[in-house]
C-alpha cells in the first residue's frame, strides 16, 4: 500500500497544533526545517518527523509530487514565520488558530440547507434561481474554510434527518475548498461550488419511494438511481442558464477514470479537473457517512482506500483531499 494509514493519520493528528505545525509551499523548503510530513506516496519520500540537514533529501522532497509540506515552528532552528510570509496568502490563513464553535458551523449548514431547499424546489418546479444556489454554496464554503474538521463532525451529526441535503452542502463546500487549494481564480471557485450543489438534482427527481428504499434495490430501482445524473443534467439543459461546467459536474460525477463508470463510460482523458474534484468529495462523504447498510469509515480510511483506487480516482486529488484534514 503506497499511501499507508500511518501517513493519513499524520494529516490528521496535527490538527489541533495550527500554532506549532504550519503548511508550506514545497518551493520554500530549504534546510534548517523541521519536516513533519511531505504530502506526497511514501514511494515518493518516506522520511517523516526530521530535521532538514542533508541537500540530498532537500533535492528529493523538491522533486516529488508534493505541492505542501508540513513543519514545526518551534524545532525549526530557522525562522519559518518569514518563510510564511513569503508563501501566497492562503498558507497564512491556514496557519491562524481556528475560533470557529460547533453552534457557529452548525448555523452556517442550516443557512445553506434553507438557500439550498427553496434553489432546488425552484429548480424541479421549472424555476432557475441561481442566486439562491450561489448563496448556499458561499455558506457551505465559509464553514469548510473556517474548520474543515469541525465542518465533516456537523454535517455527519445532521446526516440521519437531512441527509440528501447535507450531502450536497458536503461535497459543494469541500469542492470549493479543494479549488482554492488547486489555487483557481475565484469565479471558477464559486462556480465549483454550485456545481457540487446542484451535482445530484436527480435524485430530487427520482421517487422518493425508490431514493428511500430501506431495503436492497431491485435491477429496475437500481437502473432508476443509476440515472440521476442523466435526469438531473437534462432538467438543467431544459432550464437553461446553466453553465456547461455545472452540467459536466451532474452528468458525469459517477464516470471512472478507466471508463467503468455512467452514464457515458468515459475514460481519464475525457473526465475534466472540476468533475474529477466532484467523483472525489461524492465518494468521500459517502464513505465518511452513516448510511442504512454500512456504518461511516474514517477518514483515513476513506483516504487509504481512494488513494489505493488510481483506476477509479485522481491520486493528486486525493492527496490534496488529505490535506485538508492537518
Amino acid at each position: 500500500m503506497i499511501y499507508s494509514l500511518s501517513l493519513a493519520s499524520n494529516i490528521l493528528s496535527i490538527r489541533g497544533l495550527s500554532g506549532v505545525i504550519l503548511r508550506l509551499p514545497k518551493n520554500l523548503v530549504q534546510t534548517g526545517l523541521f519536516i513533519e510530513s511531505v504530502e506526497c506516496p511514501s514511494s515518493e519520500f518516506s522520511r517523516r518527523r526530521f530535521m532538514l540537514d542533508s541537500e540530498e533529501d532537500l533535492r528529493a522532497i523538491l522533486h516529488s509530487s508534493a505541492v505542501d509540506i508540513l513543519v514545526s515552528r518551534q524545532k525549526s532552528r530557522i525562522d519559518v514565520t518569514a518563510l510564511l510570509q513569503r508563501a501566497p496568502p492562503r498558507y497564512a490563513k491556514l496557519a491562524s488558530v481556528d475560533k470557529s464553535s460547533p453552534t457557529e458551523t452548525d448555523e452556517a449548514l442550516d443557512d445553506a440547507i434553507i438557500t439550498m431547499r427553496q434553489g432546488l424546489a425552484g429548480m424541479v418546479s421549472g424555476k432557475l434561481d441561481m442566486e439562491q444556489i450561489a448563496q448556499s454554496a458561499a455558506s457551505a464554503r465559509r464553514a469548510v474554510e473556517a474548520a474543515p474538521d469541525l465542518f465533516m463532525q456537523v454535517t455527519r451529526l445532521k446526516t440521519k434527518d437531512k441527509g440528501t441535503y447535507l450531502h450536497s452542502i458536503s461535497v459543494a463546500g469541500l469542492m470549493a475548498q479543494m479549488a482554492v487549494l488547486l489555487e483557481f481564480d475565484e469565479d471558477l471557485v464559486d462556480e465549483i461550488g454550485r456545481a457540487g450543489i446542484l451535482h445530484d438534482l436527480g435524485k430530487l427527481l427520482i421517487p422518493n419511494a425508490i431514493l428511500n428504499k430501506p431495503g436492497k434495490l431491485n435491477a429496475t430501482e437500481m437502473r432508476m438511481i443509476r440515472s440521476h445524473p442523466e435526469i438531473g443534467y437534462r432538467h438543467m439543459k431544459k432550464l437553461g442558464g446553466v453553465s456547461n461546467l455545472i452540467l459536466d459536474v451532474c452528468r458525469l460525477h459517477h464516470e471512472a477514470l478507466d471508463g467503468s463508470g455512467y452514464p457515458l463510460g468515459l475514460k481519464a482523458e475525457q473526465i475534466n479537473t472540476a468533475v474529477r474534484i466532484c467523483t472525489v468529495f461524492d465518494v468521500f462523504d459517502a464513505l465518511t457517512s452513516v448510511r442504512s447498510y454500512k456504518k461511516a469509515w474514517s477518514t483515513a480510511e476513506a483516504l487509504t482506500w481512494m488513494y489505493d483506487k488510481p483506476n477509479l480516482f485522481d491520486r493528486k486529488l486525493v492527496l490534496r483531499l488529505g490535506s485538508m484534514f492537518r
